[in-house]
């Protein structure tokens, strides 16, 4: 596989995740806890089948913002699958899709970027668009809770967190920072679902056994190695355009196979969003390459 055709099956794969989460029939935080423990052991035999080799003299630097991204990371994952629970996948892709706005306005107060005039625009343009997405599923529980879009959105501001700290790490290739977040995850998750909801794996029947299996070895392990493989060969434009394959085909299966149902307004309103978040990337070439390279789906 090409560059283009890796991240292009990596996207529509990724778009395809809430049809499988919705058929595992756990607690959201015991399918991220899962996911990542199957995804670790799915990258670890790539890394093992290629040889490649993993330093952690060159890691260890970099430990407490791994941890930190890694432990955002895994409720990143909760909330998102919780949004799934309580609307519908076109929603809350939608409302997730509005980490790149959140990053975008933190990084000036973070980073001491100027926002340029386009950015504000596209700030606001953006904004409207999820205030018509709320505004419908406010009014209308036919097209979705309040409550489903208030996970959405926790979930789009631990994946900008996640992007923000990503920022901050130099020396690690996509993949080993990828597998350390995914360790972090995992050592967050363990106590907290011990503590709180338990361990009901024993209780899943096969198809939700194969659900599961498939989200952590595709999803995760063989689609994320795929898509970081692919980035150091596509342009940064490219890249960003490739991205929103995955919430296009989310919002396809929510509605051609989930049946779930999406107003005018709604529709416009993630056309705003999507349509804004894209035209403030296309030509940031250099920090969207970065940008993209650390953002985990």
């Amino acid at each position: 596989m090409n560059a283009k055709s890796k991240i292009i099956f990596s996207m529509v794969v990724f778009g395809t995740l809430a049809l499988f989460v919705k058929n595992i029939a756990l607690p959201p935080e015991e399918i991220a806890l899962f996911r990542a423990l199957i995804a670790s052991a799915a990258i670890l035999l790539y890394k093992t089948l290629t040889a490649e080799k993993f330093l952690f003299s060159r890691i260890k630097k970099e430990l407490p913002i791994l941890f930190l991204s890694g432990a955002a990371m895994a409720f990143n994952w909760i909330f998102l699958f919780k949004a799934y629970n309580h609307t519908s996948v076109s929603i809350a892709t939608l409302s997730y899709y509005f980490a790149p706005v959140i990053v975008m306005i933190a990084s000036p107060i973070l980073f001491k970027e100027k926002l340029s005039r386009k950015q504000i625009i596209c700030f606001v343009m953006a904004s409207l668009g999820l205030v018509m997405i709320i505004g419908v599923s406010g009014t209308n529980q036919s097209h979705g809770s309040f409550t489903g879009i208030a996970f959405g959105l926790s979930a789009a501001a631990l994946y900008a967190t996640v992007i923000l700290l990503n920022k901050h790490i130099k020396s690690i290739t996509g993949i080993d920072r990828t597998l350390i977040q995914f360790f972090a995850a995992i050592t967050i998750l363990l106590p907290y679902i011990y503590l709180t909801t338990g361990i009901h794996i024993t209780s899943l029947d096969r198809w939700g056994l194969f659900n599961l299996l498939f989200l952590g070895t595709v999803h995760t392990g063989i689609t994320y190695c795929l898509y970081f493989s692919s980035l150091k060969d596509l342009k940064g434009q490219e890249a960003a355009i490739f991205s929103y394959i995955d919430p296009l085909v989310a919002i396809i299966i929510s509605v051609m196979i989930l049946n779930e149902s999406m107003g005018l307004v709604q529709i416009f309103g993630g056309l705003i969003i999507l349509g804004f978040t894209l035209f403030n990337e296309l030509n940031l070439d250099a920090f969207t390459k970065n940008k993209i390279r650390d953002m985990n789906p």
